[in-house]
């Protein structure tokens, strides 16, 4: 039996949704030729922790966990804008929105990141670095590819986007299909008021 793809993230409101759709749209054009898969901005999130497969049996136990570390934490908000890529923009493999928060949310992911590896999840071993992935530029992209999206990304300027209030925390499924991944949520936990 294979696992169920699994995450814990935090949603966004639809008005920044639309406005990351409008930004992915624009960042696109001139960029038809080059090997990027786009995220759809309904599938935009910001991830705390990536599990990988989980047993149907360990959901039950990151229920748990999620609901244990939400418990101490308040509802914030975050800002959404600038933009960037990883490793850097001159060799850009992911193309990310900038996210600016509270304390609360490196604390809320620290917790996570614990927890998960208490129960054999493997730690992170980049430090946090809150984002939104707009897009991933292929493996197969070529050096001139590569630096199409690089002198794209020297163009292109993100101002601020909107702030969103952080009031849940999603354990999210991830099933991969032929058009990309679809993603269901399979619990949630308020945070306190």
């Amino acid at each position: 039996m294979t696992g169920i793809r699994s995450f814990f993230a935090i949603d966004l409101p639809a008005k920044i949704k639309q406005r990351l759709d409008k930004v992915s749209r624009q960042l696109q054009e001139g960029l038809d030729d080059v090997p990027i898969r786009w995220v759809p901005a309904e599938n935009v999130h910001l991830t705390l922790k990536f599990l990988g497969d989980v047993s149907e049996s360990n959901l039950e136990v990151l229920k748990d966990v999620l609901r244990t570390v939400v418990a101490n934490h308040e509802k914030f908000e975050i800002s959404v804008g600038g933009f960037g890529a990883f490793p850097k923009a001159r060799r850009p493999r992911v193309i990310w929105i900038g996210i600016e928060a509270p304390p609360e949310l490196a604390s809320i992911q620290r917790n996570l990141e614990s927890e998960t590896a208490r129960l054999g999840y493997a730690r992170e071993r980049r430090p946090f670095s809150p984002h939104l992935t707009l897009a991933r530029v292929s493996r197969s992209a070529s050096s001139r590819d590569i630096h199409q999206v690089a002198e794209a990304l020297n163009r292109f300027k993100v101002g601020f986007l909107g702030v969103a209030r952080v009031e849940a925390v999603h354990l999210y499924r991830s099933d991969l299909h032929s058009g990309g991944a679809v993603y269901i949520n399979q619990y949630s936990v308020l945070l306190n008021h």
